[in-house]
């Protein structure tokens, strides 16, 4: 996994480590992860952070959830549905009750839904490549249980969205924490995080830093900010963005195959470029430089559009 999947595999766990603390009003630390602790549930956590970074997707979108009814045994006993521990985590998140009354959303699943989905709703307009399906153990006898996902491009111009600047000046941290701070930003929802020099009062060097994210990602990443640097105040603005509809295509080339990440507007590519830790990786494994590695898969995607 990278730096980045790793950051966010473990922000996941801090998350569902926060929400079972919130629920019996314990310190984190204290927390014992029981069902949510066991080997298939950290597969399924770990697992499903390197699947979303393997597919490259620029954007998730989930339908509301159906949590379910009844109730669940679990290692404190008989417990309503949906969890404690679910519906904390599902809090902001539209939810609803139908059909079978067994539990639909676990934990697990609810803190995998909403550590990656942007919104809910409606399945927008797609063109669609692949699909997978995702089948429980239970059986149910009038309707499958069945978790499905589609993957594909926007089929129309992506209208203009929302976003938020968050700004703040540092001149009085060390330069070695800027690392694990990005990755940590990332993880946390993060669209895009830049520094900057600047020249700050009395004179003194510093660094600018951004983080362009969701509306709703603000108060989490200004939290970041204020604990992870040293700074005591934050800015934040709210721009509307437009941007090219994005996917991942591999592409057979000479030193194997490379992903290649294609920006396109109304149907018309207008930019494709080789991801670059594919080629770092052809690179070593055929004693190449890099940009030859990048100069081959180019061609060879010139080659198969021509």
């Amino acid at each position: 996994m990278s730096p980045t999947a790793r950051e966010r595999a473990t922000a996941l766990f801090r998350r569902l480590a926060e929400a079972e603390a919130a629920v019996h009003q314990i310190p984190v630390d204290r927390v014992h992860l029981h069902e949510v602790g066991a080997l298939d549930s950290i597969i399924d956590i770990v697992g499903s952070v390197f699947a979303m970074e393997w597919l490259g997707a620029d954007r998730v979108i989930a339908s509301p959830l159906n949590v379910g009814s009844g109730t669940v045994k679990c290692e404190h006993g008989v417990l309503p549905v949906p969890a404690p521990a679910t519906v904390t985590l599902l809090k902001g998140v539209p939810v609803y009750a139908r059909g079978v009354a067994t539990e639909l959303t676990t934990p697990t699943g609810a803190l995998l839904v909403t550590g990656f989905a942007e919104s809910y709703g409606l399945l927008p307009e797609l063109r669609v490549e692949a699909i997978g399906y995702g089948a429980g153990d239970k059986d149910f006898p009038e309707q499958p249980n069945l978790l499905r996902m589609l993957i594909g491009e926007s089929a129309t111009v992506r209208a203009l969205e929302t976003i938020v600047s968050i700004e703040c000046e540092i001149d009085d941290m060390n330069p070695q924490l800027f690392g694990p701070l990005m990755d940590r930003l990332y993880a946390a929802g993060a669209l895009d995080v830049y520094y900057a020099a600047v020249q700050m009062k009395k004179n003194r060097p510093g660094t600018l830093v951004t983080v362009i994210a969701a509306p709703d990602r603000r108060e989490a990443l200004s939290g970041i900010l204020f604990t992870d640097t040293t700074t005591i105040g934050v800015r934040h603005r709210e721009m509307l963005r437009e941007r090219l509809d994005r996917a991942i295509r591999t592409i057979e080339t000479p030193v194997g195959a490379i992903r290649f990440k294609v920006a396109s507007r109304n149907g018309r590519i207008l930019n494709a470029a080789p991801e670059f830790e594919d080629c770092v990786k052809a690179a070593a494994e055929h004693g190449l430089a890099i940009k030859e590695v990048q100069a081959r898969a180019i061609k060879a995607w010139m080659d198969r559009e021509s």
